[in-house]
């Protein structure tokens, strides 16, 4: 049995140092260019509507930092494994560098535009296709401010980096919930969800075509096992599925999945001298939503920093938003003690210990396609 054992383990070590993409020196990614929602929103909602209050930002930054989690995100730990600084957010112009590169996410952005403002729906005005705008501009204006020379050669990239950069994209689970909001069943959801994968499409065409070759794309999470859309958008108790998790509302995210695999997989052809690499992140956060106890965390649907209910969440009251509670200004959803071992922060997002358990699955590159570490991203 110890033989077998050590056999198998063998062939397995063998196969993987002979990868032929593992072979390759690994990647330089001297820049990150990202596009997305509040999964990935460094400051750009917080710059241009207002600061995410505390005690979001408490575990690592100890005060607010753009970001709607305790801690850091999922393109923080990126940013940290390629060795770069945290990306600042395009639209925060206070003390920001971008020599490293720029982040065109927002909290509440969708790939496709919305029809309501955001003091009506929530979702944001910069949604991809600004997005893309704002990165056109950056890549002409920094270019010519950067020729100025002085501070201003210090804190914009040099024209070659956007052609090394990784362009990470971590949008379209918005566009989901949209269909939520307006009560739509799953197929009509499924029924927009092309139209919305042909724009984000277009998107990365759009980036090629001004010299992006390296994309590293993250498809959506099972938003039916988030506080928020349980508490919401409730479903009989007869469509919930042993782990507590909402199976209509995942089965719309699975559905989204497979459509954008078939589109990555169709880009590749497309844009020959690319690298793109899909990330299953889908299956990542199920694991540690449903296995949250194995792996050393606990209560995955209840939100860590809410108020009541059975997840601890209230749409109307949000993490750190101050009310008057009589005649006083009082924070009612406050931080829980034990957010080290929690997977939920408010409802909607992770907290930093779940994103930096996420992003070592992601960094491994098992869940992948191809299945390469992201140091290997620029391989083809």
């Amino acid at each position: 049995m110890q033989t077998q054992l050590f056999l198998i383990t063998f062939v397995v070590l063998a196969s993987f140092l002979v990868h032929p993409r593992l072979c390759s020196p690994t990647c330089t990614f001297p820049t990150i260019f990202n596009f997305g929602d509040s999964n990935s929103d460094t400051g750009g909602l917080s710059a241009a509507f207002g600061q995410a209050p505390y005690p979001n930002g408490q575990t690592f930054f100890h005060s607010p930092s753009g970001r709607f989690s305790d801690g850091r995100l999922i393109v923080d730990f990126i940013a940290e494994e390629l060795g770069l600084p945290y990306l600042n957010a395009f639209l925060d112009s206070i003390g920001s560098n971008f020599s490293h590169g720029a982040n065109f996410a927002t909290a509440g952005s969708t790939v496709r535009p919305p029809n309501t403002t955001i003091s009506q729906s929530g979702a944001s005005p910069i949604s991809l296709d600004v997005q893309l705008v704002q990165f056109s501009d950056f890549v002409t204006r920094s270019q010519l401010i950067r020729s100025r020379g002085g501070v201003f050669e210090h804190l914009l990239p040099r024209k070659e980096y956007f052609s090394q950069a990784l362009y990470t994209f971590d949008i379209g689970q918005n566009d989901l919930t949209t269909g939520l909001k307006l009560n739509m069943t799953t197929d009509q959801i499924k029924a927009y969800i092309p139209d919305v994968l042909d724009q984000l499409s277009n998107a990365i065409r759009k980036v090629y075509k001004s010299g992006g070759r390296r994309f590293w794309i993250h498809n959506t999470g099972p938003i039916g096992c988030l506080p928020y859309v349980l508490d919401r958008w409730s479903v009989p108790a007869s469509q919930i599925d042993k782990h507590g998790c909402a199976i209509p509302r995942n089965e719309i995210a699975r559905y989204y999945n497979s459509e954008l695999k078939r589109r990555v997989v169709a880009l590749r052809k497309e844009l020959s001298k690319a690298s793109i690499t899909y990330v299953d992140v889908y299956s990542i956060k199920l694991t540690l939503i449903t296995q949250a106890k194995k792996l050393g965390f606990k209560d995955p649907l209840v939100a860590c920093c809410g108020h009541g209910g059975k997840y601890n969440f209230n749409k109307l009251i949000k993490c750190g938003v101050k009310y008057m509670v009589k005649g006083k200004e009082t924070v009612l959803a406050k931080s829980c003690k034990d957010v080290a071992s929690r997977v939920n922060w408010d409802g909607v997002h992770f907290t930093e210990t779940a994103n930096r358990w996420i992003f070592q699955q992601i960094n491994s590159g098992v869940f992948s396609d191809p299945s390469i570490p992201l140091k290997f991203a620029c391989t083809r």
